[in-house]
């Protein structure tokens, strides 16, 4: 038997203030999340963010929240079930997040109880970058390699030009902007630090060294996350034939006061309202799971920005969530990582 363990970032397991101080606690002691030296890192989180930023995040961790819980965690539930129907007998899938519940560690051992002989490891970060998918697998292989018994594992690589993804993606897209018809398709992916990209850059001297870094050749886009989600955007517009000017690439979520990828998306929702530009679609090109980034951040506050500025209408594209042809994908990635099982 074959396991597959498919990974999110992560949720707190309840709105409240504590369960979220929890969560942020684990989430930013990462250093590779926040990528400073270990005493300023240390200063920074419990004489700055934590005695304040939980109670920001647990009031907008309220106004997604659902009955049965976090949507994040719900998506998640229901891919790996889906996933596990279209692998069948001979596969055991698991869902696992790099912070809080269910743990890596507690996917592993899920995966060992099964008994599987191979783990296909899926992080669900279409874009690499080592905030995500490397902090993912520095975790993973740590949590592998302690016991006496180390799994064989298999790891898929960013998907952001996988097939299957992207015409699932475009469909949805499709789908919505028949509905809802808009003037202008926001593309918007979570930031990063631009200290991050550069760092990730194994020539040292290409990425953010130019204007037009994405569009010139090099071995540094193998993990560049700014040209992996440039090229997304550029793979989705073509697919539905957005017009030069009709479309563009915004970045979210920024913190503190260093420079991040830009434009920043709320100040992009911010110029089309003031431009006039009455109707935009938002599309997150970095999440496959509708979470407090899509559904607070943009669904919510970015409604407000862009109506504030003169907007009418925003319209926020779902993420790919539990749709059966992005189950589809998913289980055709793990196939390919461990195509002796089939």
């Amino acid at each position: 038997m074959n396991g597959l363990l498919l990974v999110n970032l992560g949720t707190p397991e309840a709105p409240t203030i504590p369960a979220v101080r929890r969560y942020l606690r684990e989430f930013l002691s990462d250093p590779r999340v926040i990528d400073l030296p270990a005493l300023g890192r240390w200063l920074l989180l419990n004489l700055i963010i934590l005695p304040f930023r939980p109670k920001q995040s647990a009031h907008a961790y309220q106004q997604i929240w659902t009955e049965r819980g976090s949507p994040l965690l719900l998506h998640g539930r229901s891919l790996e079930s889906m996933v596990q129907e279209r692998l069948g007998e001979g596969w055991k899938v698991v869902l696992a997040m790099r912070y809080g519940a269910p743990s890596l560690a507690e996917g592993l051992a899920a995966l060992e109880a099964a008994e599987v002989e191979r783990v296909v490891v899926l992080p669900l970060y279409p874009q690499y970058a080592s905030s995500t998918t490397g902090s993912t697998l520095e975790a993973l292989y740590a949590l592998a390699g302690a016991g006496q018994r180390v799994p064989s594992l298999c790891v898929v690589p960013p998907f952001h030009e996988d097939e299957g993804y992207l015409s699932t993606q475009a469909a949805l897209m499709r789908e919505t902007l028949e509905r809802e018809p808009v003037d202008h398709v926001l593309f918007t992916f979570h930031g990063l630090p631009e200290r991050q990209v550069r760092a990730a850059d194994p020539t040292g001297q290409h990425c953010l060294a130019r204007e037009d870094c994405c569009e010139q050749p090099s071995p540094a886009h193998r993990t560049c996350y700014r040209h992996q989600c440039r090229r997304t955007a550029e793979a989705l517009a073509g697919r539905l034939d957005l017009a030069e000017g009709a479309w563009s690439v915004a970045f979210q979520s920024r913190l503190g006061r260093t420079p991040w990828l830009g434009p920043y998306t709320d100040q992009v929702l911010a110029e089309l309202g003031a431009k006039g530009v009455e109707r935009v679609a938002l599309v997150s090109g970095s999440f496959v799971a509708d979470c407090l980034e899509t559904l607070e951040e943009l669904g919510l506050r970015g409604r407000e920005t862009f109506e504030a500025a003169g907007g009418k209408q925003l319209v926020l594209v779902p993420s790919l969530n539990d749709q059966p042809a992005w189950a589809d994908t998913v289980a055709a990635l793990a196939r390919r990582a461990a195509p002796a099982t089939d």
